[in-house]
């Protein structure tokens, strides 16, 4: 009698579980019929704001692997002091609340910033731009990134490394024809992760860059404005990222699941040695 009791006690919050959890999508996709959703995505608010989203992630996206990646690298390869001080510094951004990164980003980069009087001498304003939107992507995202790539560079076989080396290969041939084949699906990944994170963001892009349609207006902006104008447009925009979530997230998984090196994490949060 207690195990039945006991399996059904299971039993019940794993439904109340997931019912929470999957409610409210399914209620963004039954509240409007998906004709209709469809043709609420070509008002002009959506089609401004899906453009700017696109551009200005696609960007961010760009800086973030730039400078991210080697970042991510000299994190996992090297051990000296102060590094773990150094990757939670990385890891900080994540546990912000939004508005303080936006606020942070205006102490920094704003006109009356701690870099404000530098870049306004050379004519540089970034509040109020699409640069900022990029800015406020890139810094809430890049975390995400860099985190799972030390995780990706640790789980590489410095063995093989070292064999490389052996062979007459130099740093920079060994890494990007040997580091960086094994550690791809665990870059991708993080990539996914920063892209879908940079996609969605909302507080510190509010923030820093404002909301103006066609200028820095990205699709959650969007969805905030219209939700007192037009509900069929909210529910359409939030459909649309719904499905690129969803799909950013299934591509996750099975990329994961094709990783060539056994040594890499499957979970999208490795721990870092």
């Amino acid at each position: 009698m207690r195990r039945a009791a006991a399996a059904f006690a299971v039993f019940a919050a794993t439904a109340v579980c997931f019912a929470f959890l999957l409610l409210p999508i399914v209620a963004v996709f039954a509240r409007v019929p998906p004709g209709r959703l469809v043709d609420q995505l070509s008002s002009g608010v959506v089609t401004d704001a899906l453009v700017i989203s696109l551009k200005t992630s696609a960007i961010a996206q760009a800086l973030i692997l730039l400078f991210g990646t080697p970042t991510a690298y000299v994190l996992a390869t090297r051990r000296f002091p102060g590094r773990s001080l150094a990757v939670t510094l990385v890891e900080l951004p994540l546990v912000l609340p939004p508005a303080v990164a936006g606020i942070g980003l205006i102490a920094a980069f704003g006109r009356f910033g701690l870099l404000g009087g530098t870049l306004d001498a050379f004519g540089i304003r970034l509040g109020l731009t699409q640069t900022a939107v990029v800015l406020a992507v890139a810094y809430v995202a890049s975390p995400l990134y860099v985190r799972q790539a030390i995780a990706a560079f640790e789980a590489v076989d410095q063995d093989v490394v070292a064999a490389s080396r052996t062979l007459g290969a130099g740093p920079v041939r060994t890494f990007f024809r040997v580091v960086l084949p094994l550690a791809r699906g665990g870059l991708a990944a993080g990539e996914a992760l920063a892209f879908a994170r940079g996609l969605g963001e909302f507080g510190a892009t509010i923030m820093f860059a404002g909301s103006l349609q066609g200028v820095t207006q990205t699709l959650p902006l969007a969805i905030y404005q219209e939700f007192a104008v037009n509900f069929d447009v909210t529910l359409a925009m939030s459909a649309l990222l719904v499905v690129v979530s969803a799909a950013l997230l299934l591509a996750l998984k099975f990329g994961l699941q094709w990783q060539p090196s056994r040594r890499t994490s499957r979970f999208l949060f490795a721990p870092s040695s």
